[in-house]
């Protein structure tokens, strides 16, 4: 219970910064088609597994969000809450357990941990962590191994050691068809063969993040896990979500897409709604974090 005394005097903001940032964020419940709550997601992950947070990378009032859920869940499931997140990769995590141990410093965590350069973005659920003794788990594959993929395609991985296979997803990696292949294509902006190399990036990332999570909880199946990634990765329930669903059928999952919306002050939540079990919006007039 000290924990929990101690968490709440460093991430609680005083009522009056709550008050302002309510009004930069609005959250809609996809399935009663309403406005809701951060509480009421809490409510909702009684009954499941696994929350996705989709982000965008520079939303600060996303990352704001982010913190919020998970140190209310941290709250409510106290000692079964976890957070796995694309930010750390799966080879750091010795470097990432001895920093919630307090035994290296953050200085030698934020370089040897290869933290993002928005990483102070991140630190307010790293630190919840590590005063609460909640597990952190580096969840993608590292850089090195991307862009193995990206040069060469999912084929050359099978060349790496067998030592090195065990930071990232059991071989042979599926490239999903489909709408994740076009909202891709879309996105990249036509066909080529190079773009297809980089969409194998994309699904050797989402089977990844996806086999973490799903290793993590084969051995902590008490657990809530809050996975942390950018939205085109959990959007619509395709990408790292369906990969975690094909390793884990039976686990229940909830997603959250979060992103800055040009119509926030009158949403269109029907343009929205095939994104997510919850939709959050923020203003786009908030700086960004970078």
């Amino acid at each position: 219970m000290k924990n929990f005394f101690i968490l709440i005097a460093l991430f609680m903001p005083s009522l009056a910064v709550a008050q302002d940032i309510t009004q930069h964020y609005k959250i809609y419940d996809v399935k009663n088609g309403k406005i809701t709550t951060i509480d009421a997601i809490i409510n909702h992950l009684n009954s499941a597994n696994v929350l996705f947070f989709g982000e965008e990378h520079n939303d600060s009032i996303g990352h704001y969000l982010e913190t919020e859920l998970f140190k209310k869940m941290a709250i409510t499931y106290p000692g079964k809450t976890a957070i796995t997140m694309e930010m750390f990769h799966t080879d750091i995590q010795p470097v990432i357990n001895e920093y919630l141990k307090g035994i290296i410093s953050e200085k030698n965590f934020i370089k040897e941990a290869r933290a993002w350069n928005n990483y102070k973005d991140y630190k307010p659920m790293i630190e919840l962590a590590k005063v609460n003794q909640l597990d952190v788990i580096g969840g993608n594959a590292a850089a090195r191994y991307s862009n193995v993929v990206t040069r060469g395609g999912l084929v050359v991985l099978n060349q790496l050691p067998e030592n090195s296979k065990a930071f990232f997803a059991p071989l042979p990696i599926d490239t999903a068809t489909g709408r994740y292949y076009d909202k891709f294509i879309e996105t990249l902006g036509g066909h080529s063969m190079g773009g297809m190399k980089v969409y194998q990036t994309q699904n050797f990332w989402d089977a990844t993040m996806a086999w973490s999570i799903a290793k993590y909880v084969k051995k902590n199946k008490d657990k809530k896990i809050f996975q942390v990634n950018g939205r085109f990765h959990s959007d619509e329930k395709l990408g790292t979500l369906a990969k975690l669903k094909s390793y884990a059928p039976k686990l229940k999952i909830i997603n959250i897409s979060c992103f800055s919306a040009d119509d926030f002050d009158n949403p269109d939540w029907n343009k929205y709604k095939q994104l997510g079990d919850y939709v959050i919006v923020t203003n786009p007039k908030v700086k960004r974090s970078f």
